[in-house]
């Protein structure tokens, strides 16, 4: 028995890090959030990435949504920490009341969004490039929640084979609106 409790001890803290749902964030309230409202027009966005090693990597993002009634499109440019640059641009396209399929240059296969209460989740794996050129797929659960104060929190959970490898948050407010 006294062999058994390091394995099980070990299956414990790997099924508890699990890549699950992320949990409403503590800052939501207020109204439902509605990506098609809540993200229409220009935003600026605050976030870390932290991953489970202890590395962490910030980043400022201007974004851009606007929708035809179908596809609401989300232009997001990034400017991380250490000064490097990305563009991503989400599609995402009603199919039914409060759900939603997308693409963006980096996921693979279509994301999944749906409204969940007062929230909208949105789940997708991409490919995470590396020097050794094949790279990582990584799994990513988002919920996007309304604060109450004007603000969008968003928390993500980053998963890899199952299991949980790092998060992000980050919260977006109207561009001209400061946290300070």
């Amino acid at each position: 028995m006294k062999k058994q409790l390091p394995v099980l001890a070990l299956l414990v803290t790997l099924t508890a890090a699990c890549a699950t749902r992320p949990p409403v964030p503590d800052a939501a309230g207020g109204d439902a959030f509605q990506i098609e409202q809540d993200l229409a027009g220009t935003h600026v966005a605050r976030g870390e990435f932290r991953a489970i090693t202890g590395l962490r990597r910030g980043f400022t993002a201007t974004l851009n949504g606007s929708s035809d009634g179908t596809t609401f499109t989300l232009v997001e440019d990034f400017v991380y920490d250490d000064g490097e640059r990305d563009r991503k641009t989400w599609r995402l396209e009603r199919v039914a009341p409060g759900e939603y399929t997308g693409t963006r240059e980096d996921v693979v296969g279509e994301a999944r969004g749906y409204q969940d209460g007062d929230v909208f989740r949105l789940e997708y794996d991409i490919i995470l490039p590396s020097e050794k050129g094949k790279g990582r797929k990584l799994r990513f659960r988002d919920v996007l929640a309304n604060s109450g104060d004007g603000a969008v929190v968003n928390n993500a959970t980053v998963g890899w084979f199952g299991f949980r490898v790092g998060s992000v948050s980050l919260v977006i407010e109207p561009e001209g609106v400061s946290a300070d």
